[in-house]
């Protein structure tokens, strides 16, 4: 690795960082003071409410994210979670993977990591864990080789509305896809744009701090996504976001900003299109939270029982990753049938859900 690739700030990388370390470390005293929703834009699903109920006040006020990214099924699993703040997620997702399980959180901001770690014995005791299963590290979301854990060792990385904050992008998909296990999954939230923005608002330091400055325009991400190995990213949900500050919409003009949130499987057998294996997957209910219905994106809803046609990649996430302990699929790979024209499985039609991406299925 050249100096040039490597996680070693460039001097416009520490002007961006120390702008976001401000930002969250002094300017933002609670999510009251934030200018958009970019940070809050997405209300928590109805299951999480018994679980928010258990994380520290404290802990809620000062975090800042764009959605819950909590993935299905992780008892007993290894879980990071990049740029974790205060550690609200941390928290929650210390409820999901249960005594057996390990959540590490790392940022880079002192502030909020004071704020996490000043109430891991609190959580603990809330959630009935004989001895906390969370660890927060100090450092860069760039370069997780340097926490000391190994590459490979993660089952789910985890991230909310921080990608958009990092100055090298392109290094924090690789990383997380280097920590990962094979099969792992990076459940992601973040701010994505319509359109490419102009220097002057990647620059701008509050637009930065709002998340704003640092959004890649949404088909630019996804490409990002995939040239890193993430071969088929998969969108879960899109939320508009809401510019309330009459200074920030002047700065940014027309652009239009959406929090989303992506599935990205460490699978690298994928292909680039959805191709059609004659394969039928079944859900067989179970995955805690989520026992009668499992949404894996914004078109696959899947009912315990029901079959439902899927391509040869659906068919991968649903069976080569942690998701194959409720999922059946019938069929080979001996005969193509050609393009999987995908628009949705039968239960994402019957419960609302709409194909608003534009991924590979």
């Amino acid at each position: 690795m050249t100096e040039d690739d490597s996680a070693s700030p460039h001097e416009d990388d520490r002007e961006v960082r120390s702008w976001v370390e401000n930002y969250y470390g002094e300017v933002l005293q609670s999510s009251a003071d934030l200018k958009t929703s970019a940070c809050c834009a997405v209300a928590p699903p109805p299951w999480l409410q018994g679980l928010l109920a258990r994380v520290h006040p404290e802990v809620q006020e000062r975090f800042y994210g764009c959605g819950f990214p909590l993935p299905e099924g992780l008892e007993g699993r290894t879980v990071l979670d990049l740029g974790c703040g205060t550690g609200r997620d941390v928290f929650l997702l210390a409820q999901l993977v249960g005594p057996k399980g390990r959540v590490h959180g790392v940022d880079m901001t002192p502030a909020q990591l004071e704020v996490g770690r000043r109430h891991v014995a609190w959580h603990a005791a809330e959630a009935g864990l004989s001895e906390p299963n969370v660890e927060f590290h100090h450092g860069y979301i760039e370069d997780l080789t340097s926490l000391g854990l190994a590459p490979g060792s993660i089952d789910a990385c985890v991230s909310n509305c921080v990608v958009n904050l990092s100055p090298r992008k392109d290094l924090v998909l690789a990383q997380a896809y280097e920590m990962l296990a094979p099969g792992g999954e990076f459940y992601l939230s973040d701010v994505v744009v319509d359109r490419r923005l102009d220097e002057s608002a990647m620059r701008d330091p509050e637009l930065v701090g709002e998340c704003l400055g640092g959004a890649l325009y949404r088909h630019d991400m996804e490409d990002l996504a995939r040239a890193t190995g993430f071969l088929d990213p998969r969108v879960v949900e899109v939320q508009p976001i809401a510019i309330e500050s009459a200074g920030v919409r002047e700065k940014i003009g027309a652009a239009r900003f959406f929090s989303v949130t992506y599935r990205l499987f460490k699978l690298p057998a994928l292909e680039p299109r959805c191709e059609d294996y004659g394969e039928v997957a079944v859900y067989k209910g179970g995955i805690p939270h989520h026992e009668a219905l499992f949404r894996l994106d914004d078109h696959h809803a899947f009912e315990r029982g029901r079959p439902e046609r899927v391509c040869g990649n659906t068919a991968d996430m649903l069976t080569k990753t942690r998701l194959g302990a409720w999922f059946e699929v019938y069929g080979d790979r001996e005969t193509h049938y050609g393009r999987f024209e995908c628009a949705g499985t039968m239960a994402s039609e019957i419960h609302g859900d709409t194909a608003a991406s534009d991924s590979c299925c």
